[in-house]
């Protein structure tokens, strides 16, 4: 697959999402159980707030008008509102300026390339760091703006997160870099970036005059009683304050609401105001009646309890049944299990034979992920299990997985 990456690839159809790819490789295999289970996208399940629906009837009037490209400044007021509260930000954010309602964190993800790619001046092909394994839209905007995706292999060694040794002296190569994505908490691995982690991958942004994309879609889910740190929190505390970091976030983890479509990104003034622009001329706006049920919804935090505990629950029942199986670590955040099932093959074998022999689908590793700058893929004999079913179907499947690896 790695020769396929690229624009041209990208621009044919030829880069495929993990899940075509595992649709595909398991049309022809029959299920070996009559109950099966699928734990492969992160789709929450969980449920989602009363009021969402009340919240966008209220705002019904809203559908006969065009939205605003920068959202309402109910909305921009309330998201700074959450994000002062959840980091003790003083100053607070600046909801005019700071603060850009998204449909969703992906869209935000990807048209944040956009500008990230024409604000700095580069010898040679502009660069895009990304952790391996990575969220494929991080990839299709590198390839969309024409750069050089780079993977960071995150494996234990280095935390499940990019080593920063390893690019830190690589002066050409950072040179280069137009863009770094980083998420904490890590899709798939869980691992929580710590405030020295996220300070020096700023201070490296800085350094070298590139955006820092920090994904923060999973911060609400987390295992601890401390929340996880946020790139606002720790760029607030410099004399740069939001200088060269943006952080994306949205509804669908934290509040169980994926097809709201509602998120945003906050940090960079400067940056933020050329993205807008950019999104007025290429992307949709955010309906009215979902800006007022976002503001609603990021003004309330029961919920968000309520479901945090929930994925604490299932990872109560990976603890008793996982323990040291497979390398397994209860992650810090997010809800997907990142499991080494060497001993059944590699990742796409081990996700056939799971298929094959008790009906469970996963998502193989190496889908996720790509040969890092050393010629290995981090997901070679890994899989991802998204915790999103309710315990008992939970349990159900790891206990079918652990029968056959037996």
């Amino acid at each position: 697959m790695t020769q396929l990456f690229g624009l041209e690839a990208l621009a044919n159809g030829a880069i495929l999402s993990p899940f075509t790819r595992l649709n595909r490789l398991l049309a022809d295999v029959p299920p070996g159980h009559p109950q099966t289970i699928e734990m492969t996208a992160g789709d929450p399940k969980e449920a989602m707030p009363a009021f969402v629906v009340d919240r966008m009837a209220e705002a019904k009037e809203t559908l006969s008008t065009y939205p605003k490209i920068r959202g309402s400044d109910d909305l921009r007021r309330t998201i700074a509102s959450w994000i002062d509260r959840r980091y003790s930000l003083k100053p607070g954010i600046d909801f005019a300026r700071e603060v850009h309602p998204l449909n969703g964190s992906r869209e935000g993800l990807f048209f944040a390339m956009l500008p990230a790619v024409g604000r700095k001046p580069v010898k040679g092909r502009p660069v895009v760091l990304m952790p391996n394994p990575f969220y494929q839209a991080y990839v299709g905007a590198a390839y969309a703006a024409n750069c050089e995706a780079v993977f960071l292999n995150a494996t234990e060694a280095s935390g499940h997160l990019p080593d920063l040794d390893e690019i830190e002296n690589d002066h050409d190569l950072l040179q280069r870099t137009v863009a770094f994505y980083l998420c904490s908490p890590a899709n798939p691995q869980g691992a929580v970036a710590s405030r020295a982690y996220v300070s020096r991958a700023l201070e490296l942004a800085r350094r070298y005059n590139f955006m820092l994309f920090f994904d923060e879609c999973y911060s609400e889910i987390y295992s601890g009683d401390t929340a996880p740190t946020g790139g606002l929190e720790v760029a607030a505390r410099t004399p740069e304050r939001f200088r060269n970091i943006v952080v994306f976030n949205s509804l669908s983890k934290r509040s169980n609401l994926p097809g709201l479509r509602s998120g945003f990104a906050a940090g960079d003034g400067d940056f933020l105001e050329t993205m807008a622009e950019i999104r007025n001329l290429t992307a949709p706006q955010m309906p009215g009646i979902i800006q007022h049920a976002s503001a609603a919804v990021w003004a309330e935090e029961q919920h968000v309890a309520v479901i945090r505990q929930a994925y604490r629950t299932k990872f109560d029942i990976c603890d008793e049944l996982l323990k040291d199986k497979f390398g397994y670590r209860r992650p810090a955040g997010g809800f997907f299990l990142w499991l080494d099932l060497a001993p059944l093959g590699n990742s796409v074998d081990t996700a056939v034979t799971l298929w094959q022999r008790c009906g469970v689908k996963v998502v193989p590793g190496s889908f996720l992920a790509q040969p890092g700058r050393n010629g290995i893929n981090p997901g070679e004999t890994h899989i991802r299990v998204a915790l999103v079913h309710p315990p008992a179907v939970i349990r159900e499947a790891l206990e079918r997985i652990l029968k056959v690896s037996a």
